[in-house]
């Protein structure tokens, strides 16, 4: 499985790093993607991550998962990127692996229809940027291939769930296992 994760400037450290280790403890190819010419983003608590490209570099390239931490304004910028917008509206029409947590589902997903007639979940005041006012308060919610969670104290479970749909139970189970995390 070939996972491409973004970061824009303002993520959410927790959001985006324990995801992309699951994702390799998985055995997944995660490529880090700043949606930025640059490589190094700032997070919103002012933690410089160095990306494995930027976002021209990952053009062309297939990719099986898209994952978008939040964070803000990490979200926004998310949001106001044509790039990711035309990335995640093409793999979701693809069948492939969606997935974002707390801002990102209501200020990306949402924005980008891609949560029309969706179950989602969302961090609790984010649906303001957004015209769905459906979300649930589930921590984390799968719908066919659209995978949301609700903040960043969500980012394991959200990661078992992308293993677990991706892959296997067995293989998220195995990775849960290894954390000796339950829930």
């Amino acid at each position: 499985m070939r996972v491409l994760t973004y970061l824009a400037e303002g993520f959410e450290e927790a959001e985006a790093i324990i995801p992309v280790d699951l994702f390799r403890r998985a055995g997944f190819d995660v490529t880090v993607s700043s949606i930025d010419d640059e490589k190094a983003v700032r997070s919103s608590h002012g933690v410089n991550v160095i990306a494995d490209k930027t976002m021209g570099e990952t053009e062309g390239e297939d990719y099986d998962i898209v994952f978008l931490p939040g964070g803000m304004p990490g979200a926004l910028n998310l949001s106001q990127s044509i790039g990711v917008n035309m990335r995640i509206i093409k793999m979701a029409g693809q069948g492939k692996i969606v997935s974002a947590i707390c801002a990102s589902p209501a200020v990306v997903l949402a924005n980008a229809g891609l949560l029309d007639g969706k179950k989602a979940t969302c961090f609790p005041g984010t649906e303001k940027y957004t015209d769905k006012k459906d979300f649930l308060a589930d921590g984390v919610v799968v719908d066919g291939n659209i995978v949301t969670a609700k903040s960043a104290s969500f980012a394991f479970d959200l990661a078992l769930a992308v293993i677990e749909l991706a892959e296997s139970k067995e293989k998220a189970d195995a990775i849960r296992s290894a954390l000796y995390y339950s829930f």
